[in-house]
Parts: C-alpha cells; sequence; structure tokens
C-alpha cells in the first residue's frame, strides 16, 4: 500500500531494462519501494538490472514479458497481481525505430506501432483492471513530448507515441473515482542508449531527472508531468504553429 506521500511498497515495472524505468525503481527503493518485479523478455540484461536492484536491499523478480504477444498479457500479468497487491505499475518499453528505415521497410514501421502502442493498450487494460480490482494503485504510462505535433524527423514513432497519449488520458478518466489513479508522462529527448546515436536536442534530460518528476507527480496524484517542465509552454506553441512554419523549423 502506498503512504501518505503516494510512495508504493511495490512496483511492477513492464519493460525491466527501461533506463528510465530503472532510474525511477532506484529512485523509490531509496524512499520506500520494497518488492519488485521487472517485466521483459528474457536476457542477461535483464538479470544484471535485477540484481543491481537486490543490491539497493528490495526483493526484485524478472518475469518473462513481450509486448508484442499481447495474448499472453492477461496470463503473465494475472500471475504477478495473485502474488499480492502492486502499488504501482509502470509502463516503460517502446521503441524509437529508425525514420528513414521504417519510412521504406513499411514491416518495421508496423513493429514499431504494435510494440508502443499496441502492445502498451494490452498491457494497460490489464494492469488497470487488476489495480481496479485490488481497489488501489498508480497505473504510469510513459509517453512522449514527440506524441504532441506530428514531426517529420520521427512521426512513425511520434504517431504511436501520440495514441497511447490519447488512450491513456481516456483510461485515466474511466478509472476516475476508482481508487486508481493514472499518470501520463511526457518526456522530452532523454540522454540514453536509446538516443546515443541520435543528435541531442534542446531541453535535453536524464532517465534521473524524470524518475525525480514521476516521484513527484506520484506526490502530488498528477495526471500528467512533463520533462523538463517547460516543455509544456514549448510544446504548446508547436501544436499550434502552422504546418507551413512547422515543416522549416529544425525539430
Amino acid at each position: 500500500m502506498k503512504d501518505a506521500f503516494g510512495i508504493p511498497q511495490s512496483l511492477l515495472v513492464l519493460g525491466g531494462t527501461s533506463e528510465i524505468a530503472l532510474a525511477t525503481a532506484r529512485r523509490l527503493i531509496a524512499r520506500r519501494t520494497r518488492t519488485v518485479w521487472l517485466a521483459g523478455r528474457p536476457s542477461p540484461a535483464l538479470e544484471q538490472s535485477a540484481a543491481d536492484l537486490r543490491a539497493l536491499g528490495a526483493e526484485v523478480r524478472t518475469v518473462a514479458f513481450d509486448a508484442l504477444d499481447p495474448e499472453s498479457h492477461e496470463t503473465v500479468l494475472g500471475k504477478v497481481f495473485a502474488e499480492g497487491d502492486v502499488d504501482m505499475v509502470l509502463l516503460a518499453f517502446g521503441i524509437l525505430g529508425d525514420q528513414a528505415r521504417d519510412e521504406r521497410e513499411p514491416l518495421n514501421a508496423v513493429r514499431v506501432a504494435q510494440t508502443n502502442y499496441t502492445g502498451a493498450v494490452s498491457a494497460a487494460l490489464v494492469s488497470a483492471g487488476a489495480l481496479q480490482s485490488q481497489g488501489h494503485g498508480s497505473l504510469v504510462v510513459l509517453s512522449s513530448v514527440a506524441g504532441e505535433r506530428a514531426r517529420r524527423a520521427n512521426f512513425i514513432y511520434g504517431s504511436s507515441k501520440a495514441g497511447l497519449d490519447t488512450f491513456t488520458q481516456g483510461l485515466g478518466d474511466a478509472l476516475h473515482g476508482t481508487g486508481v489513479h493514472v499518470m501520463v508522462v511526457r518526456p522530452g529527448f532523454v540522454r540514453s542508449k536509446m538516443t546515443a546515436d541520435l543528435e541531442e536536442s534542446p531541453l535535453a534530460t536524464t532517465p534521473e531527472a524524470v524518475a525525480t518528476a514521476i516521484e513527484l507527480g506520484l506526490r502530488r496524484r498528477s495526471e500528467t508531468v512533463w520533462v523538463p517542465g517547460v516543455l509544456r509552454l514549448v510544446m504548446s506553441a508547436l501544436r499550434h504553429a502552422p504546418r507551413a512554419l512547422l515543416r522549416r523549423l529544425p525539430v
């Protein structure tokens, strides 16, 4: 059960090798979290992530989970919830793709969409249903500012995040009053292994900064979190910019 400040005792991470998710888990373990499930495709990286968190004093278990196999989600996640209440689910899986390649090879674009949107919709609904059944908990979904406005440089990835963002907002409205808190997190460019080969964007942030914002959002029971916060204003301006102007901007 979460404490009065919204910090969970138990955490389920969907996307157990995500740098943002692991930074968040480390931060929450330092506060109060004692039980963590890391769900992802079995790999040495997943096991190492679990070992690193165990070294911080948490009980950590790994769960074989595949975003691209939605038919398994209810069974896989159901087993986690059957072990006891889960105070927080962090949906952190996703792939960036390669815009130029994915335009030439549509099946790669489909994989981005299926991972970032279809798989996330499935996992979020299963998790939300379980949280509602237990009567409490938070579902935190990592979206992106890329979903705020279609841009030439990453519209395949951005469109998948736009769908996820809209879905999560609607899910939050559907669960309002049930005891389940839903929070959308919209980071800008995050310095990580996923973006290591990309040119850094203005207002770039770090996994640790996103983790800090997530903790603050939990304490405040926020519905939307921007990282950094100034991106709310920046994206508001871009959202309303004429398309002819947006095409000329280096974004």
